[in-house]
């Protein structure tokens, strides 16, 4: 009686709210998009994501040198994502619950989703090392601020403190991408890619990509960090960023919506790539 009282109420016949309906098919068609591009456009969207993240390492770096304020950078470091968003750029850590929202309703495969993760995660460090070059030669008064910046991560011991900033950091971006999803506004979205980058580079959540080109600036600027002690510290945040945007907020919404899915599943043909003519 409850449901059917709510579809009364409200503006749709679907088994949630309008807004989440509305919220699920864009979700699930940006996805798709991302998915069925050719990986030589996958692999340039995210060369220019490790670009345009590097713009907010570089507001991030010279506020914190003018001010020893982490919290004051983070909110300069939203320029990137800013950038990103509309420059229509990604992250790898952008793509969990789009993309997997779409695998799920059966838009695309899982070989596509394998192959835009890998392809977005290469190319934005490869984009993010590059960009951090310039950085540094540009501006090599940085050279200490920088190299404490990156020794909070490659000097942090792998514990539980380490594993939850890593799953944060991870439900943190996702959950931005949630935010942008859910409304129509451009003001709304860019407010929500401030909100996003202030978390993370102000409270130092441990990010696979936006902490490497940290990394990656302080051994441009001479410091004592290898690229060993590097991969270190990445294997195991890229793990738990993935757990953390999967678990903690992917599977959780598509729980929530999971009639629309399993109606979308229905109206899918069963090859996904055949929806897209691939």
């Amino acid at each position: 009686m409850s449901e059917e009282r709510r579809k009364e109420l409200g503006d749709n016949d679907a088994p949630v709210e309008e807004a989440l309906e509305k919220s699920f098919d864009n979700t699930v068609t940006e996805g798709a998009e991302r998915l069925h591009r050719t990986f030589r456009a996958m692999l340039i969207t995210g060369l220019f994501g490790g670009f345009e993240v590097g713009v907010g390492v570089m507001a991030f770096l010279a506020v914190l040198d003018a001010t020893d304020n982490h919290l004051l950078a983070g909110l300069a470091f939203s320029i990137g994502f800013i950038a990103l968003y509309l420059a229509h750029s990604e992250l790898f850590t952008e793509d969990f619950l789009m993309p997997i929202a779409a695998v799920v309703s059966r838009e695309a495969s899982v070989l596509q989703l394998v192959k835009l993760w890998g392809g977005t995660l290469l190319a934005n460090l490869i984009g993010g090392w590059v960009f951090m070059w310039l950085v540094m030669t540009a501006f090599p008064e940085w050279t200490a601020t920088i190299t404490e910046a990156a020794e909070h991560f490659v000097d942090a011991p792998f514990s539980l403190q380490s594993v939850v900033l890593a799953v944060l950091g991870g439900s943190t971006i996702t959950l931005m991408t949630r935010m942008q999803q859910g409304t129509e506004s451009d003001v709304a979205k860019i407010v929500a890619a401030v909100a996003g980058g202030f978390l993370l580079a102000g409270l130092q959540l441990f990010h696979s990509v936006l902490d490497s080109l940290l990394i990656f600036g302080a051994i441009h600027a001479g410091a004592t960090i290898t690229y060993g002690e590097w991969l270190g510290w990445f294997g195991y945040t890229l793990l738990f960023n993935m757990l953390g945007g999967i678990l903690l907020v992917t599977t959780l919404r598509l729980v929530r919506t999971k009639e629309l899915v399993e109606d979308r599943r229905r109206k899918s043909p069963a090859d996904p790539d055949a929806a897209h003519g691939d």
